[in-house]
């Protein structure tokens, strides 16, 4: 399985601008420039959507890391919060949120180590990956 996303850049780096576009047109021709990324300018940045990507990978994961133990959530939710410091995404963090029935704290954790070192996104990056979970009764 092979996906793809196409930017398009116009101008300078601080002056330009770009849009990208992703094979499923989830993304059509986005806007993303120096003050998305950088201030708060209009459209997304890269930093955004690798939390985006990192989020959801490591969602699903959890999911299939949980079914494999024997558990399915009732929901999971899960924020990724990108640090990008020194021209470099140093840190993705994962807070994690799950209402999983009959599943212990500890087992819980463990689930979410497993997902957080094995989802493929979490795989690519060489930053450093963290993660705090809860569990809801």
């Amino acid at each position: 399985m092979k996906r793809h996303a196409t930017a398009v850049w116009s101008g300078s780096g601080k002056e330009g601008n770009g849009h990208l576009t992703t094979q499923s047109t989830t993304l059509s021709n986005t806007q993303y420039s120096f003050n998305s990324r950088f201030a708060e300018g209009i459209g997304t940045n890269p930093e955004e959507l690798i939390a985006a990507a990192h989020s959801g990978c490591f969602t699903m994961k959890l999911s299939f890391v949980l079914n494999e133990a024997g558990f399915t959530a009732d929901s999971l939710e899960t924020t990724s919060y990108i640090n990008f410091e020194n021209g470099q995404i140093t840190q993705s963090h994962l807070v994690v949120k799950g209402k999983v029935p009959g599943i212990t704290n500890e087992k819980f954790q463990e689930c979410v180590k497993d997902a957080e070192q094995n989802c493929p996104v979490s795989q690519v990056l060489k930053a450093e990956i963290t993660s705090e979970a809860t569990l809801a009764p």
